[in-house]
């Protein structure tokens, strides 16, 4: 599922935490704001929930809110708690795997 919280035509304020919503399995994101050149979204992940390996075209930020995972970005693991804050450089190859209901924002910007 996926859902805009705010439009970028004006500021806002959002609790992270009340926007926190874990599937029963799998994913649920919200972008919380898009602009021309960035987007802010919240993923919510299952535990147990794993994306595959990919890339994307732009630079990413996570940010981690709750719960435990773990993050392999170009061959490293990186442990994922409350917290961590990863910049991934486009085109990096990475994966997610959730240990935990995992939720982080995930900031893409040019």
């Amino acid at each position: 599922m996926n859902s805009t919280v705010a439009s970028s035509n004006s500021s806002f304020v959002a609790n992270l935490q009340d926007l926190i919503e874990y599937p029963t399995s799998g994913i649920l994101s919200k972008v919380l704001l898009k602009d021309k050149n960035s987007q802010y979204s919240l993923f919510c992940l299952a535990a147990g929930t794993e994306i595959a390996e990919h890339t994307s075209t732009r630079n990413a930020l996570v940010n981690v809110i709750a719960g435990t995972g773990n993050l392999n970005l170009e061959g490293k693991d990186i442990v994922l708690k409350p917290g961590v804050f990863v910049f991934m450089a486009a085109n990096a190859p990475h994966a997610v795997q959730a240990q935990e209901n995992l939720a982080f924002t995930l900031t893409l910007s040019e």
